[in-house]
């Protein structure tokens, strides 16, 4: 891309940069040369937008958060008042996406993660674009029927996060499941949920 290319597109462009630095080489190896050199920027044009390292982690979880959006789509999932198996449908592949094509999201989401852990006022913005996503999945498990929301929200996370991080970054990284495998696990835990009888096992014929 061009070096006079200004404003949100150079933002966008040096946060790519930089989560596919953290995905590449971890936390180590974000550097404001590094991502100059990675998104083909003369020298300086990273320090110019984000002067220090804060600045330019905070640009990385902003970034994350857009594209993480686009990838859940959680503003397109489904009514589940219409039916829950479009939904149940809709919220595999979302996850299954998470674990093949977007996976060099999902590294750069536990860089940041882990980061954060070590930097407070980097938690309190991780924590902030994360309190987005889990209002957008509250109200769905809501639509869903869920007398304990709360408890349900922080169930379906800890599910997907467990489920990437050991596909992703743990003892399963050589076994990736595929999207029936995910459908399968999803709708087990929602049956156990919400108690459904739209998301038992399917029998004989396919799908319930």
């Amino acid at each position: 891309m061009s070096a006079r290319t200004t404003g949100p597109a150079r933002a966008d462009l040096v946060a790519d940069a930089a989560l596919a630095l953290l995905a590449e080489r971890g936390m180590r190896g974000l550097t404001h040369r590094a991502v100059d050199e990675t998104a083909a920027l003369p020298q300086g044009s990273t320090s110019n937008l984000a002067r220090t390292r804060q600045a330019l982690l905070e640009l990385a979880v902003r970034r994350l958060a857009e594209r993480e959006a686009r990838v859940l789509a959680l503003d397109e999932l489904p009514d589940p008042r219409d039916g829950l198996d479009s939904l149940l449908d809709a919220l595999a592949l979302a996850t299954h996406r998470a674990l093949t094509q977007n996976r060099e999201l999902t590294l750069a989401r536990y860089e940041l993660a882990l980061e954060a852990t070590r930097r407070p006022e980097l938690r309190a913005h991780f924590d902030a674009t994360g309190a987005v996503f889990r209002d957008q999945l509250k109200a769905l498990v809501v639509a869903m029927g869920s007398a304990s929301p709360e408890r349900h929200v922080l169930s379906l996370v800890a599910w997907a996060d467990g489920l990437m991080f050991s596909c992703v970054a743990g003892s399963f990284n050589a076994e990736l499941p595929g999207l029936d495998d995910v459908r399968a696990g999803l709708r087990e835990l929602l049956h156990g949920m919400l108690g459904s009888k739209v998301l038992e096992e399917p029998g004989p014929g396919g799908r319930p």
